[in-house]
């Protein structure tokens, strides 16, 4: 079988890794690719979003899979329009991809459906929400509505911050359209959790559980990120709190979906707050976590490909697979000055990593071999029996990687050990 991968990041080389174990499959393209991902897969020169060019291609090639991965283009219809052309796609359509397409959409159907999560209030007039932000208590966090790369949540540190804030988002200025609206809510705490979940709509399988660290600096300080490093399983998930949640956040997010006749088919992933009153959700992604799929598909014991077809056929559960009981993780080498101005083009050393594997965000092959091309450049990722085994050897490995001002954070996964002990 061939399959095509929509998508061009670190998440997407550890999906198209776990592909190539698949007896199912005999090629794989991606679209587009980057540097890392050329040695494990066909690069192919069409952008996620190009996505009559995507079905062209498929239907050329003969796919028998296509796996998108990326939310803009499962926002916009990429599964709609591969599927109405016979082409097998993994993800959700467009109507199901609104959950995480509009923060508004989602809140709502948390709020109508008894879903917990933090009280809210939605606003389209800035004035309005100027006048809330003004008055409301703090601390409180401002979303904006639609997709913003990962980036599009401030909790302000005061009021001034506050109202910067959605003045900067409701201006269009900070994330364009997607933050004309924006959602203004409680701030929760709690330790945080993310789970992804294979779902075809009847039957949901969550996947092993994990902790993202979002801030850009060590000891969580910095700027928010697309995620600084992640590790399996988070220790806050425990048994008692996984059938919590299967219970009262899993079931009915995706009975929920059915009964506004959204169907949700695809990854579901779930970004959980333990608070006192029990979890709440924080936020719904409709795709695989960036960098949560670099330590949760490591751990996976089954075969993908299959797994894929399964939620797509609506027969997930007829399909038998599980996860290691051993820990994951993984440190994200990125350019400095991520997230903000960084440099590009920096090349790129790779020495002896052991048996850790890198997986490429942010590169890009030339004439003189690989180069920095984005913010986050690499994923390392290793197993080990204990987390302070896989963190030892993740660590070992980045140490051996080099690039004109490179930086990572230091204490990726001390809150878990320190959880753990």
């Amino acid at each position: 079988m061939k399959v095509l991968v929509v998508g061009s990041g670190g998440r997407e080389h550890a999906v198209i890794k776990k592909l190539r174990e698949s007896a199912l499959v005999d090629k794989i393209y991606a679209l587009p690719g980057n540097g890392g991902i050329a040695r494990d897969a066909e690069c192919v020169p069409i952008g996620a979003m190009e996505l009559e060019k995507i079905r062209d291609f498929a239907v050329e090639k003969g796919i028998g899979l296509a796996v998108v991965t990326p939310d803009d283009p499962l926002v916009a219809g990429a599964v709609d329009l591969l599927e109405a052309a016979g082409v097998p796609a993994f993800g959700p359509n467009r109507a199901a991809a609104i959950i995480e397409g509009s923060k508004a959409f989602s809140k709502g159907l948390m709020k109508k459906y008894g879903i917990p999560t933090a009280r809210y209030e939605v606003f389209s007039d800035c004035e309005k929400a100027l006048e809330y932000a003004a008055s409301a208590p703090m601390p409180f966090v401002v979303k904006a509505d639609g997709l913003a790369l990962g980036k599009g949540v401030v909790i302000p540190a005061d009021r001034e911050e506050a109202l910067a804030a959605v003045r900067s988002m409701m201006s269009g200025e900070a994330f364009g359209d997607s933050g004309r609206t924006v959602v203004i809510e409680e701030f929760l705490e709690g330790p945080e959790v993310s789970v992804l979940a294979f779902t075809d709509g009847k039957t949901i399988v969550p996947m092993v559980s994990s902790m993202d660290h979002k801030r850009a600096l060590d000891g969580d300080k910095g700027l928010n990120t697309g995620g600084m490093g992640t590790v399996a399983p988070n220790p806050y998930y425990t048994e008692s709190v996984a059938r919590e949640c299967m219970e009262r956040i899993f079931l009915p997010t995706v009975a929920a979906m059915n009964a506004e006749g959204r169907t949700f088919k695809g990854c579901l992933y779930f970004g959980l707050m333990l608070t006192k009153e029990g979890p709440k959700v924080i936020e719904y992604n409709c795709r695989f976590g960036d960098p949560e799929t670099q330590v949760v598909l490591p751990l996976l014991e089954g075969d993908l490909a299959r797994i894929m077809l399964a939620v797509r056929n609506g027969t997930l559960a007829e399909e038998k697979f599980g996860f290691s009981d051993k820990h994951a993780a993984c440190v994200i080498i990125a350019s400095g000055g991520y997230p903000k101005a960084y440099k590009k083009g920096c090349p790129i050393t790779v020495s002896d990593v052991g048996d850790a594997v890198v997986y490429h965000a942010g590169t890009k092959l030339t004439e003189n071999g690989l180069v920095t091309s984005g913010g986050r450049v690499l994923g390392v990722t290793a197993v080990g029996g204990t987390l302070r085994q896989a963190l030892d050897k993740a660590y070992a490995a980045a140490d051996n990687i080099s690039f004109e001002n490179m930086y990572k954070r230091s204490d990726i996964g001390a809150r878990a050990l320190k959880a753990a002990e």
